[in-house]
């Protein structure tokens, strides 16, 4: 009961110190409103920023490492980058090895890409597409879906078949009357293929990254008549095994020592020897920019941090008013009986109440923000920064409220009666 009456009572007495003077007290809420916006604001960009790039990488694949000859991650300068350029490929014979070897692994496929390509269908072309050649299991290393047809058959891709599947705008630009162009023809480089299935619709990344829309899927074999992919370190393309781990192999311990082991045995390296492969982890280059997200996150907190410095003398300057202004019915309160706890908290709630008024006023700024169109850039307003807004103002009105609380706790009440 207390506590309630102790809420209503300090509702009221915010409410009136509102009323009184909006003006002086707008002002000094002004400070925990830019505050909270600024800490807020730049958390939820930052917050919003981190989740468009991950999703921007979703499209290799979850619980994945990728074997290839070059690190997506580079330290080391020039001298690491002449180090890198003597490797060899990753060669089919290590593919085969890997898949006949591999225990930790649920699925090894491998793979290679050509960008920049030109495909044509009758008097129609599309260029500046992504033309993978692509051995078993690829559907199941990545996120694969469907609209029309069917993925490639194991005879497709062991035979080199001219087979393909083609992504959706590649298909609205070759076959624009068409719903299912299955069975329909197209040319790479002169060479006829068999569309067997259309991609589902991606959209645009956040990053630009490449997407299934403009990309055309033909078996590995068959993109190996037009581009040469093998071992050697000056070869046309490189290849890529990806090696898709157990959900239960935390952190693919298991699965990065176990092809390790396998790739070194297979190459004949000596224990003295560095790897001359690189196993990477999609994770790896959300894990290289994060440090940018938390400068970014330092520099609101900081920034928010002067205009809640601001805030808070604001709201400190309203309550040592207030108790002013309030003197003579403090002493009576006093003197009725009132504890100084109760003088204390009566004076912190209204502190903190109206702190969260200039709090609340800055996440509705935020909220505000998100409404604003930023392009493929998705704002969104978490529930975790509510909250943390909500807490800080109420902390800057716990902090401003103390000293001014204290000093009405601490009246005689005959001295405050006679200050009347």
């Amino acid at each position: 009961m207390l506590t309630i009456r102790l809420i209503f009572e300090s509702l009221g007495f915010a409410y009136k110190a509102l009323k009184s003077n909006i003006l002086r007290t707008v002002l000094s809420l002004l400070g925990v409103t830019i505050g909270i916006f600024s800490i807020i604001g730049v958390l939820t960009f930052v917050d919003s920023l981190e989740k468009n790039i991950r999703e921007s990488f979703n499209f290799l694949g979850s619980n994945v490492i990728y074997v290839g000859k070059w690190p997506w991650v580079r330290d080391g300068g020039r001298d690491a980058w002449k180090e890198f350029l003597k490797r060899p490929n990753v060669s089919y014979a290590e593919y085969k090895f890997l898949r006949a070897n591999m225990k930790q692994a649920e699925t090894v496929a491998m793979y290679a890409s050509k960008g920049g390509m030109t495909v044509k269908a009758g008097n129609s072309g599309i260029n500046q597409i992504n033309l993978t050649g692509a051995d078993l299991d690829y559907d199941k290393l990545f996120e694969f879906n469907l609209e029309n047809g069917r993925y490639l058959t194991n005879d497709e891709i062991e035979g080199g078949r001219n087979v393909a599947i083609i992504g959706y705008e590649v298909s609205k630009a070759l076959f624009p009357n068409m719903d299912s162009p299955e069975g329909q023809q197209i040319k790479i480089k002169n060479l006829k293929y068999t569309v067997v299935g259309v991609t589902v619709r991606e959209g645009e990344s956040f990053l630009g990254m490449t997407s299934k829309d403009y990309g055309v899927i033909i078996p590995y074999d068959s993109f190996r008549k037009l581009y040469q992919t093998g071992t050697g370190q000056w070869f046309e393309l490189g290849s890529s095994i990806g090696l898709k781990g157990d959900e239960n192999d935390i952190g693919l311990v298991e699965l990065e020592s176990e092809a390790r082991g396998l790739l070194r045995v297979k190459r004949g390296l000596k224990p003295i020897v560095k790897d001359n492969f690189a196993l990477n982890r999609p994770e790896a280059i959300a894990n290289a920019i994060s440090g940018v997200f938390d400068v970014l996150s330092i520099a609101g907190w900081i920034i928010g941090g002067f205009s809640m410095l601001v805030g808070g003398f604001g709201i400190a300057n309203i309550m040592f008013v207030s108790v002013k202004e309030r003197t003579s019915i403090i002493g009576l309160q006093k003197s009725l009986g009132a504890k100084n706890y109760f003088i204390l908290f009566q004076f912190l709630f209204e502190s903190i109440f109206l702190s969260l008024i200039g709090g609340l006023a800055g996440l509705c700024l935020v909220w505000l923000l998100t409404l604003i169109p930023f392009g493929s850039l998705q704002i969104v307003l978490s529930v975790k920064n509510i909250v943390l807004g909500i807490g800080v103002s109420s902390s800057i009105g716990l902090i401003a409220g103390i000293v001014p609380a204290a000093m009405a706790a601490r009246m005689d009440p005959v001295t405050a009666i006679r200050a009347a």
